[in-house]
């Protein structure tokens, strides 16, 4: 048996925030973001949270797919920005959805959530303790950042990806899987929850943001993702001339180039869709499967890595044939 893709959705906010359109609020241009980002556009949430785009994601995928909710027995959703604290997006997702046998709930790994819940899927159906999952990445960041900090309010954006995996008799699927943390590097990338306020002490409600030391992000990125990619490939014998796509966490085009540039495999194998949607964290690999899928560019037999990096520090890759 083996694990396997067999359907994938998105759910995209309809509001389109362009450069020019930050340049209005905030001292900065449509340049200054996209010769240091690859971004022009982003999406954004108006009215919907995380849970609306994380079903209609998963609704999309699951036609893909051609199963019912009932058919899925997991659901895992990477996030950092669910509406609530409780209960989990997960949750949520499986009461709007219908998927009544599936045990639900969220993997807070930043924005290498989506690896992290194909992962965690993978091996919940190799053991058997499921048989169809539903792994979803979904971010509303656009609340999270400070709108007066140009430096990091720039590069985010909302929306939601899903995949709906099987084990089935079949060759190919997950060939191999690696994932990693560092805590002690977790300073570098962070979002503060409430101040404590009870009875022992008296704390002032403040509004934390997220808050990010762009340079250290870069450097742990192109430094760990190549060899994470490497670990990979030699899990299961592969090289990197058999590989056929990347599809990689679309956090900075600048990061994916130097990826490309220190494993020696041209940006051809790199797709990019941060021009119009920006990082949107666990949520922006599936969406960039999505699109990949939908267009007919991921064909049955390709060798596809998929890797991510975040918050934790984490990062992972996941080898799949198609």
């Amino acid at each position: 048996m083996t694990v396997k893709i067999i359907g994938t959705g998105r759910g995209i906010p309809e509001n389109i925030v362009s450069n020019d359109d930050l340049a209005k609020i905030m001292d900065t241009s449509d340049e200054w973001i996209h010769s240091r980002t690859g971004i022009h556009n982003r999406h954004m949430v108006k009215e919907e949270g995380t849970t609306a785009l994380a079903v209609t994601a998963s609704k999309n995928a699951m036609k893909k797919a051609g199963i019912s909710p009932e058919e899925i027995d997991l659901i895992i959703v990477g996030t950092v920005s669910g509406d609530m604290c409780f209960p989990s997006t997960a949750c949520q997702v499986q009461a709007a959805i219908g998927a009544v046998n599936a045990v639900a709930y969220d993997i807070s790994a930043g924005c290498s959530g989506f690896i992290f819940a194909l992962n965690a899927a993978y091996g919940y159906i190799m053991s058997g303790m499921a048989k169809c999952a539903l792994i979803i990445g979904a971010e509303t960041l656009s609340k999270m950042v400070d709108w007066n900090d140009r430096s990091t309010c720039v590069l985010f954006g909302d929306g939601a990806g899903a995949a709906i995996v099987k084990g089935v008799e079949s060759e190919g699927g997950v060939l191999a899987v690696a994932q990693h943390s560092d805590g002690a590097g977790g300073d570098v990338l962070t979002g503060k929850n409430r101040n404590v306020r009870n009875p022992l002490i008296d704390n002032k409600e403040e509004v934390f943001y997220l808050e990010m030391e762009g340079q250290e992000v870069f450097k742990f990125a192109v430094k760990m993702v190549p060899k994470c990619i490497q670990e990979v490939l030699e899990k299961a014998g592969k090289t990197l001339d058999e590989v056929d796509l990347f599809v990689l966490h679309q956090a900075n085009c600048r990061i994916i180039e130097s990826v490309s540039k220190r494993l020696k495999v041209p940006m051809e194998k790199f797709p990019m869709n941060i021009e119009n949607f920006g990082n949107t964290s666990a949520a922006s690999i599936p969406i960039l499967l999505d699109e990949l899928n939908e267009s007919g560019k991921i064909k049955e037999g390709d060798t596809i890595v998929f890797s991510g990096f975040g918050a934790g520090l984490t990062w992972g890759a996941t080898l799949v044939q198609w």
